[in-house]
């Protein structure tokens, strides 16, 4: 790693989805990974209520990104048909032109040939007759989902999330084909794809993903000349970012580099102001490290907040960190803290506080006493196991030196 990241500050979502923006005249692809409650999807709707305003380069304001977040989801509605429990299926907004693409050419093909890669679900389009303009085309208005002779069956909502995302890739096949369909689409803004899948499909969700960003920043027009399509991906799960740099830092024989910029997204305050910190191909990934860095800022005295919501954040940090030493729980962690009073102490703390009505559900801001706990055990914690924590803000402010605490106090 050479030199310092750099970190900048924004001071709301329209100046960050600027930012990216022209950070995409230089790169073909933004790589943002994020914690959950960052505000990635009220960016990505930023991202492309800026592709719509009336500029002198698009005076019309028409819509320049294809996008993908929890809105394209909510575009797909269960219906368990309670009335005759026969016709279940997945009802289709009609109001949204997400659909139109079915107008080129049909695309169950394509859903199918992505779909078949991570489940054994099949499906069945009821389709309608509509108008646009002078032609009319058959548009989706309902989808059931069948299993070998079995038809019209409740799936999970996992499946759910798998068939909308292949149906986006689909889609996505379409403005990749047909480019003078889409003239104005120059950028596909997906954020947090898949929340609910296994490791060993988030993986290959991300390879096949990849491999239709590089696609995506190698696309040519009707007469070849260059037409890339610019690409911000956002998420929040870890393994999926990592495969993701993985795979475009990558290069990949008889195919061109995929020029891109990695950021690390967070809102250190809670409130409007944003920050990017920059990632370089060198930087080893730091999602567990972040975390530390989340709650030293969160126990700093003054300007930190502390909720018991924190000392599940850290019992987390503590399994996989005696996870990955090979040991199955936190008590390797503790064992190597303090003396054997105080370790007796800090598991009481993390079992009492970091389970049920301590949960992040309820953010109830700490007692003192279990605020010198945490700073306490927090301090012990990173200068044991000697973790280089990232920089997050600019100038983040030091942990002060730990007193003695006394046992944990059950009322927050």
């Amino acid at each position: 790693m050479s030199g310092k990241p750099k970190i900048s500050t924004y001071a709301n979502l329209q100046t960050l989805a600027r930012k990216l923006r022209d950070d995409l005249g230089g790169v073909e692809l933004l790589l943002l990974y994020a914690f959950n409650r960052t505000g990635k999807t009220r960016l990505s709707m930023e991202f492309k209520g800026d592709g719509r305003r009336k500029t002198r380069k698009n005076p019309n304001g028409i819509a320049d990104t294809l996008y993908f977040n929890a809105y394209t989801e909510d575009l797909f509605t269960w219906d368990n048909d309670l009335e005759n429990d026969a016709v279940r299926g997945l009802k289709i907004n009609q109001a949204s032109r997400f659909f139109d693409g079915f107008k080129n050419e049909p695309l169950e093909p394509a859903i199918y040939e992505y779909l078949n890669r991570y489940t054994d679900l099949d499906f069945d389009f009821t389709f309608e007759e509509v108008r646009l303009g002078d032609e009319s085309f058959s548009r989706p208005v309902f989808v059931s989902f069948r299993k070998g002779e079995e038809s019209h069956i409740k799936i999970s909502r996992g499946e759910q999330n798998i068939f909308i995302w292949c149906v986006f890739m689909a889609i996505c096949e379409q403005v990749l084909k047909y480019p003078e369909v889409y003239p104005s689409i120059r950028h596909v803004y997906i954020d947090d794809p898949i929340s609910s899948l296994d490791d060993n499909n988030a993986i290959s969700v991300a390879c096949d993903l990849a491999k239709l960003l590089r696609r995506a920043a190698s696309r040519k027009d009707q007469k070849g000349a260059p037409a890339p399509i610019k690409i911000v991906f956002s998420t929040h799960h870890a393994l999926f970012f990592n495969v993701m740099c993985n795979e475009i830092g990558r290069s990949k024989e008889d195919e061109p580099k995929v020029h891109h910029k990695r950021y690390f997204l967070h809102r250190p305050s809670g409130d409007a102001t944003y920050t990017l910190r920059s990632m370089t191909e060198d930087t080893p990934f730091f999602h567990h490290v972040a975390s530390l860095s989340e709650l030293q800022l969160a126990a700093a005295p003054g300007t930190g907040k502390l909720y018991t919501f924190h000392f599940n954040a850290l019992r987390s940090i503590m399994e996989k960190t005696a996870s990955f030493f090979g040991h199955e729980d936190i008590s390797f962690c503790l064992k190597a803290l303090s003396s054997e009073e105080d370790r007796a102490l800090y598991n009481r703390a993390l079992n009492l506080l970091s389970h049920g009505k301590y949960a992040i559900h309820e953010p109830t801001e700490m007692g003192e006493d279990n605020k010198a706990l945490f700073r306490r055990m927090l301090e012990e914690f990173t200068t044991k196991f000697q973790f280089a924590l990232p920089d997050i803000l600019e100038a983040p402010p030091a942990v002060a030196p730990a007193t003695k605490a006394a046992a944990p106090d059950p009322t927050p």
